[in-house]
This record gives C-alpha cells, sequence and structure tokens, in this order.
C-alpha cells in the first residue's frame, strides 16, 4: 500500500513538471528590427613614418653591433624633434637569426652566417618636422609611411556622426511603424558601434627608399581622408 502511495505521488510530481514545461511564452508582436549608420570624411592628421636598416655577417656580435650603431644614430636624430603628442618617436622590430647553409646529403645544417634588422617609428602631427627628419636619417632608410587618424580627430566627430545615425534610426522606426498602420514606437534593444578605417602604413618603393636615405629633401606626404562611421542596430516595439 507504501508503495503504490508512492508511486502514484511521483507520478503527480512529474505531470505537474510536464505541464509546466510544455508552457509556451507568447511571442512578442509588432516588433521590427531597424539598422542605420552615418559616415563623415576627416582628414588625416598624423603621419607614420617607420625607418629599418638590415645587416649580415659571418659573426653575429658585428652584425649586432652593427645594428645596433645604426639604430642608435636615427635615434639621435629623431629626438631632437621628439614632442609628447606632437613628434612620438620609439624603436620597433631588432631581430638577429642564423643563416644555414644547404647541409651535404645526410649532414648537419651548418651555419653559414647571421642577418638581422632594426626598425625606428616616427610618428606625430607635426608633419613638416617628420618630413624634415626624413631626410637627416642616413643610417636607416624608410620602409613604411602612411597617414592615420588621431583619437582626438575621431572624438572630435565621433558625437556629430553617432547623432546623424540615431536621427535616422529614429526616422526609420517612425516611417516603418507608420507603414505598418502603428501610430508610434518605443524602443525595445539599441547598440550603437562606431568603426574608423585606419590605413596601415604603406611600404615604399625601394626607388624613394634608397633616394631618402642619400639625399637631405624632406620627405613628400599627402594626408588624405579617412572615414569615421557609427552605426545604430536595434529593435522597436510598434504601437497603436
Amino acid at each position: 500500500m507504501q508503495v503504490k502511495f508512492v508511486w502514484a505521488f511521483g507520478l503527480a510530481t512529474l505531470v505537474a513538471f510536464g505541464s509546466e514545461a510544455q508552457t509556451v511564452l507568447p511571442q512578442p508582436s509588432g516588433v521590427v528590427s531597424i539598422s542605420s549608420s552615418a559616415t563623415v570624411e576627416v582628414t588625416k592628421d598624423v603621419l607614420v613614418v617607420a625607418f629599418s636598416v638590415s645587416r649580415e655577417g659571418a659573426d653575429a656580435q658585428v652584425v649586432q653591433s652593427g645594428l645596433k650603431q645604426a639604430l642608435d644614430a636615427a635615434l639621435a636624430e629623431a629626438r631632437k624633434i621628439a614632442k609628447p603628442g606632437q613628434v612620438d618617436v620609439q624603436t620597433g622590430n631588432f631581430s638577429l637569426y642564423p643563416r644555414y647553409a644547404n647541409p651535404t646529403k645526410g649532414g648537419p645544417s651548418v651555419i653559414s652566417g647571421w642577418q638581422g634588422s632594426a626598425e625606428l617609428l616616427v610618428q606625430g602631427k607635426d608633419i613638416a618636422a617628420i618630413a624634415q627628419l626624413s631626410g637627416r636619417i642616413q643610417s636607416m632608410t624608410i620602409a613604411r609611411v602612411g597617414y592615420t587618424l588621431s583619437r582626438e580627430a575621431r572624438e572630435k566627430v565621433e558625437a556629430e556622426v553617432s547623432a546623424q545615425a540615431i536621427s535616422r534610426w529614429r526616422s526609420k522606426a517612425a516611417l516603418v511603424a507608420q507603414q505598418f498602420g502603428y501610430s508610434g514606437y518605443s524602443v525595445r534593444e539599441v547598440n550603437v558601434a562606431s568603426n574608423d578605417f585606419q590605413q596601415p602604413p604603406m611600404p615604399m618603393q625601394m626607388k624613394a627608399s634608397r633616394a631618402a636615405a642619400v639625399s637631405d629633401e624632406a620627405l613628400p606626404t599627402e594626408a588624405g581622408k579617412g572615414e569615421v562611421t557609427v552605426t545604430v542596430n536595434g529593435s522597436a516595439q510598434m504601437t497603436k
């Protein structure tokens, strides 16, 4: 008798749980997903120049010393114009690795020499100073040159672009609600994201790099434009 009672209770419990599990919440109605964006072109205001030097030889210490001397000489010139926020100077990659000769049949690989490279990065808003510096550095050649958009320039227009994107989203939501026969809408969920396109520094042609290494003329530059884009994605609840 006790066993039957326990079984009956368990069965009733399972039925109750099953009933709850099958309860389906009503799907929201009158909800529409909307996307909008706005883009503004801004003049790039930061010049980025990467200098590089490479050395090779039979002795690792000699190669490393040659790289260090070339980098020190370039740093000495760059530090003359360094100014926080206007001209920033930093060292880049510094590598040294062995070069192997083709091994004899069945024999081990043999180090035949060493090669390495060093890099110096100079960037900032003082375009004229950096362009002049590019002609004065003689121990390294120009590897890459490019323009980018500073944080200040991006943030300056970001609020304006966001306002445009949000206004377009609201106008689109109101129009869609009207077209579906609703009198208005309310915002359910929205996401605002910005993305400014940054073109990486481009490699210089070898001809231009060699010319810069033997001439004290300023580097010719042209800033170009960058884009700041804000996208608004979200859902609107249309209301009667």
